[in-house]
Formats: C-alpha cells, structure tokens, sequence
C-alpha cells in the first residue's frame, strides 16, 4: 500500500529542492522578510525553525550542522549574534505566514514568511486619489477648489 510522504516536492528534482529551500532560509535569515508561493513558505518554514533550534545551542558543531546548508557566512553571522539573542527563548514558533493575493500572471497562491519578532507593524496605507463617487460627498468637490484657490491667492 503507497504511504504518502509528508513533504511538498515543489515540481523540483530532489537536489534542485534542497538548494531552492536553503537559498530561500539564507534569504529569509539576511532580509527577515521575503515573498514567495505558499508551498515553498510553508516547506521553508520547516528548514528555518530546525535550523534557529539547532543554533541556539551555539556549539560549534551547531555551526558546523547549520553551514551545511547556508553557504553565506554573513547569514550565519547574523544568525548566530543577532537572530538567536532576539528570539532564543522562545519555544519554536520562530517565523510567521502571511497569505497575499494570488499573483497576477499564473494565479499562484502568495505568501510573506517572516521571522516574529522582527515584524512591523502593518502599517495602512492612505489613500490620497481620487474617491468612489458613492462616498464623495456632494459638493466637496467645489469646496476643496475654492480653499485651494483662496489658500494659494492668500
């Protein structure tokens, strides 16, 4: 009887997976932040929380175990000085999946994967163009030319 495997193949050869799921940790490590599909967020997700548990030992065979697989030694500088003071007592739960709108050309599903505590709050985003006609408010616009016109004569 076939048993299915837990992990996602990612439409990717076995090597081609492991490298694309290190390059995506190493990236995740230096910028705190990237935006990638869903699938490769969620697997990533994986990779980095074992990978920030093996460095909060901070031995060097964790250095060594870790260097296996991100090749950058200014990720795991920052990794190692930065990441695990910030985060090191924390009880796994070290990154954070926020689902996007699909993208426009292929309709894939997106996601920001983040480390916790480096997140910003979300900040709104102010609209400054031009309203809906069902929420302009009649007359208003006269009302703003004519201050307009008045502040800049004054």
């Amino acid at each position: 009887m076939r048993k299915v495997k837990p992990a996602r193949k990612l439409g990717r050869t076995a090597a081609h997976r492991k490298a694309t799921l290190d390059n995506l940790s190493t990236q995740l490590l230096l910028h705190k932040r990237i935006e990638t599909t869903e699938a490769k967020a969620k697997e990533t997700r994986k990779v980095v929380e074992k990978i920030i548990t093996k460095a909060r030992k901070g031995t060097v065979h964790a250095q060594r175990e870790i260097f296996k697989s991100i090749r950058d030694k200014e990720a795991i500088k920052m990794l190692f000085e930065e990441i695990v003071s910030r985060i090191g007592d924390r009880n796994g739960g070290y990154t954070r999946i926020v689902k996007l709108a699909p993208r426009f050309g292929d309709a894939a599903k997106m996601a920001v994967i983040e480390l916790v505590d480096y997140s910003e709050a979300p900040s709104k985003q102010v609209q400054t163009g031009k309203q809906d006609r069902a929420k302009r408010v009649k007359g208003s616009k006269k009302a703003e030319g004519t201050s307009v016109a008045v502040s800049s004569a004054e």
